[in-house]
Order: C-alpha cells, then sequence, then structure tokens
C-alpha cells in the first residue's frame, strides 16, 4: 500500500510538473478579455484557462503523434453524464441512420404535444447529444414537449456538408413521423446554438419550398454562426479577444471543420478570401452600416485588403447558404418561420445574429429577440452544473422554454 501512494505521488508530481512547462512555455495563450460586466468574470477566468490549458496540452499530444488534438476536446467538452429526468422517457434511436435521443414526457397528454429538434453546438467537430443531454431535457420538461437531439456526423471524419445534411435527414423523418411519438406535426421547432444554429437556419431554408412534408412551425437560433464572408463586424473587433471564442479561434475552429489548412486564417481574418464582386454582391445584407448605432461603440472601419485568388481557390464555402445562411435569396428568407433569436453582447458573433434579424424582418418574418448584455459565447455549454454553471445560462434556457412554450 505504502509503494501505491508513493507512485501516487510521483505520478502527481509529474503531471503538475507538466502542467507548469506547459502553463510556462505557452503563457501567452492564458491571456483573454474578461469583461467586467460579463457574467461572474473570476468563475468565466477560472473556466477560460482551464480550456487553454487542456487546448496546449490537445495539440502536444497530437504533435507526438498520440492521438489527433480533437479527439481530447471531445472528451472533455462533452462534460460529465448526467442522471436521466425521473419525469421524462428517454431513448437512443436512429433516424434514417442518424443517430437521435428523444425526450417524452411520462406524463399523458389531452392532446398531441408539439416537437422540438435540437441540433447541439460545437463548430461541427465537437460536443454531443451528451453534451446537450440537461438542456434538452429541461426544454422537454420545462415545456411539455417532445423534444429530438440529434447526433449529427462530426468533422473531422465527415466533412463538411455531412453534419447539415444529417440534420436534414433527421428533421425529415421526424416530419413524416411525427405522430408515432404523440407530436402534431405542424406544431415543429427546430432549435440550435453556435453551430447548431447554423444548422438550424440551413434546414428551414432548405425546407421552404418541400409541399410533401408538413411546414417547421418556427426556428430558435442561440448565438449563431451565419456567415464566412466578413470578419471584421462590430462584434468582431469589439470581442477579439474574448475568452472561448475569440475572433482568431473563430476562423481555425471553421477551417478546421472545412478539413482546409488552418495557414489561411489570417487571410481569412483580413477579408482576403472574398472577391471583390461578392462583397458588393452581398453588401446589402453584410454591412456594419446596418448593425445598431448602441452595439458599434468603438468601432473602426477595416482598411480595404488586396483579394487573395490562391486563397479563394482552396476556400469557395463561405459564399454557399449550408455555411452561410445569412446569404440566402430573399425569395427563401419570406418563407421562413417565426423565429426566435438569442444575442449575447459579449460574443464575436453577435453581429451574425443581428443581420439576420434584420433580414427576417425586412421580409416580414415575425422574430422574437433577447440580447443577453452579460452573456457570452459557450455558456450554455456549462448549462444544468448548479454552481458550476452562469446565470446567464439559465436565463437563454427560460428565453427558449417560453418561445417554444407559445406554440
Amino acid at each position: 500500500m505504502e509503494s501505491f501512494y508513493a507512485l501516487a505521488l510521483i505520478a502527481g508530481i509529474l503531471v503538475a510538473f507538466v502542467l507548469l512547462v506547459l502553463i510556462a512555455t505557452y503563457h501567452n495563450s492564458f491571456e483573454a478579455e474578461i469583461p467586467p460586466n460579463v457574467d461572474q468574470p473570476s468563475k468565466l477566468r477560472l473556466y477560460h484557462c482551464i480550456y487553454t490549458l487542456m487546448e496546449i496540452l490537445a495539440k502536444n499530444l497530437e504533435n507526438l503523434g498520440i492521438f489527433e488534438e480533437h479527439i481530447l476536446m471531445r472528451l472533455i467538452i462533452d462534460g460529465l453524464p448526467t442522471r436521466r429526468d425521473s419525469k421524462l422517457f428517454i431513448k437512443d434511436l436512429h433516424f434514417d441512420e442518424v443517430p437521435v435521443r428523444i425526450y417524452l414526457p411520462k406524463l399523458p397528454s389531452a392532446s398531441k404535444r408539439r416537437g422540438v429538434v435540437f441540433f447541439h453546438g460545437g463548430c461541427g467537430t465537437f460536443r454531443s447529444i451528451r453534451s446537450h443531454e440537461r438542456i434538452c431535457s429541461t426544454i422537454a420538461r420545462k415545456s411539455d414537449s417532445v423534444v429530438v437531439s440529434v447526433g449529427y456526423r462530426l468533422s473531422p471524419e465527415r466533412r463538411y456538408p455531412a453534419p447539415t445534411l444529417n440534420c436534414l435527414t433527421a428533421t425529415v423523418h421526424f416530419l413524416k413521423t411525427a405522430e408515432n411519438y404523440g407530436v402534431d406535426p405542424d406544431r415543429i421547432i427546430v432549435c440550435g446554438d453556435s453551430a447548431g444554429g447554423t444548422f438550424t437556419t440551413s434546414v428551414c431554408q432548405e425546407l421552404v419550398n418541400r409541399s410533401d412534408i408538413p411546414k417547421i412551425r418556427a426556428q430558435v437560433l442561440i448565438c449563431p454562426f451565419l456567415q464566412a464572408l466578413n470578419f471584421n463586424l462590430p462584434s468582431h473587433q469589439k470581442n477579439a479577444f474574448i475568452a472561448f471564442l475569440s475572433w482568431e479561434h473563430t476562423v481555425r475552429f471553421i477551417l478546421k471543420y472545412l478539413k482546409k489548412d488552418c495557414s489561411m486564417k489570417e487571410a481569412i481574418l483580413a477579408g482576403s478570401h472574398v472577391p471583390e464582386s461578392m462583397n458588393l454582391k452581398y453588401r446589402k445584407w453584410i454591412n456594419p452600416d446596418l448593425i445598431p448605432e448602441i452595439f458599434k461603440l468603438g468601432y473602426k472601419p477595416s482598411l480595404p485588403t488586396s483579394f487573395l485568388p490562391q486563397v479563394y481557390e482552396k476556400i469557395k464555402e463561405p459564399s454557399e447558404t449550408r455555411l452561410s445562411p445569412l446569404l440566402a435569396e430573399d425569395a427563401v428568407v419570406c418563407c421562413l418561420p417565426d423565429t426566435c433569436i438569442i444575442t449575447c453582447q459579449h460574443d464575436v458573433l453577435s453581429d451574425d445574429g443581428l443581420l439576420y434579424k434584420k433580414r427576417l424582418e425586412d421580409n416580414n418574418v415575425k422574430v422574437t429577440w433577447y440580447h443577453m448584455e452579460e452573456g457570452f459565447h459557450c455558456a450554455l455549454g456549462i448549462f444544468g452544473y448548479g454552481i458550476f454553471s452562469f446565470s446567464s445560462t439559465s436565463k437563454m434556457v427560460n428565453h427558449t422554454v417560453n418561445f417554444i412554450k407559445g406554440y
């Protein structure tokens, strides 16, 4: 027994030594902007340091050839398993070969319930059904809805646009079979956070002209990523160095999701991946002038950059609506369902939500908008952990539940 404790002590000292070396070597990586008015700034700083340390460790393990960076990050980001909610039936199924987890309230209902299809965030590379178990359970229980959490295949194992197509497949399947789960097919809402918001938007756009299945009743977009053309909007500048999802991290994650060379990051941040003709075409929709002045404090227009054809040839996906649904034509946007958009003040992607809100309103689509002044991107991923969570997270979920209950 004494030898066991001795070995454990030695192992603990070695681990601590390795961590200290990593911290000393990459100390600049731990620097991040933590605004004083963000939700629980000290806790956010602590989480940012832990996340950064794990990210550095994952990169080093990949460099050593032990395993790829995203494998360790998935294990960490997925969080702890949760206790199954006793008020729900929870089943793991497949909708046309796409894994789903379905949450059904146990109490009988006098009429068919509404249905919610949920797409988790994670840049199309991280997170899973498990990571959003607490969120989906809460939505199902509090809104008395049948929730389908979609376990779309992740990149890099399945390259773009496979995740979007998985989400589309699962949604169509549920629309066709909703009554089998006690759901009214005319009361189905699609919901997603971050990249899940991208998939939500894309799925709703692709289904507007389908006449063989019921129409989506509403969509909920939580801190959505909606365009990859302009990374110099006011929210990009204001939150460039924010914890968890910085300006540079955003583009790096997009490149990893698309399985592209990350050396193009600087060119994309500068906007050199977009031809001038494309910038002019979409300026009517992606333009700092369309952002309300209250959200542009301190904004400085970026200097013109040179277009780099060699970069554009390697990454043309930003002009596709499956990656940049903000670029959909008005003929599509005007047919979209009622929409709830939740944005956060301390989020590089905040302006994506604001620009899409304006597009929807300009096309006479009913929009409900909540802006979390103390909120930050990735907060939703820490929902349901008691004192380890953030108050803004619960507010996001409550706004989502209240919107869903209106349908």
